[in-house]
């Protein structure tokens, strides 16, 4: 099944239309995405796996692959470094990401099968489906969701299933 994310920044969900933060410079075609350029890539993303904060919540009910996140968890940035947009352990020599964040935003994350197969240096990195802040405040590329609308899409996504950006 695809999950569709519209450009004006909602999702279909069971149904029922409910809202999603989008990049702070809005949306671009995904050949144009550019690391750090605070846009949402337009596309068709695999859902590739689920990470969660096992602190703050249980497993959550999906059919997807699920692991919980680690203090050493992070996930590289740096479009010079061999292991650009993907995961890597703390402390790590490039520009990275730190997972276990206290603002709440990746306590469940979704991982999105953009620039992975395989990562094209500087096409952009950690571009997840995750919790939203504060009233939908933009991302820096990511699609946000209230936590409950993200439990929910993820009691009903199967290995196979994409969210779809729509320009």
């Amino acid at each position: 099944m695809d999950w569709i994310v519209s450009a004006s920044g909602s999702l279909e969900l069971d149904g029922q239309r409910v809202r999603a933060a989008l990049g702070r410079s809005g949306i671009c075609a995904a050949n144009l995405k550019q690391e750090g350029d605070g846009a949402t890539p337009t596309g068709r993303y695999r859902l590739r796996r689920v990470l969660y904060r096992s602190d703050r919540m249980p497993v959550p009910g999906t059919a997807l692959p699920c692991r919980e996140i680690h203090a050493d968890d992070g996930w590289c940035d740096d479009p010079a470094d061999p292991a650009y947009n993907r995961p890597v352990r703390l402390p790590y020599p490039a520009s990275h990401e730190t997972l276990l964040r206290e603002d709440g935003l990746y306590d469940l994350v979704l991982v999105l099968g953009h620039n992975d197969d395989p990562p094209v240096p500087g096409a952009g990195s950690a571009i997840f489906l995750h919790c939203k802040r504060g009233d939908y405040e933009p991302t820096e590329g990511c699609v946000a969701l209230d936590p409950t609308d993200v439990k929910r899409l993820l009691a009903l996504a199967k290995p196979g299933d994409a969210l779809v950006i729509e320009p």
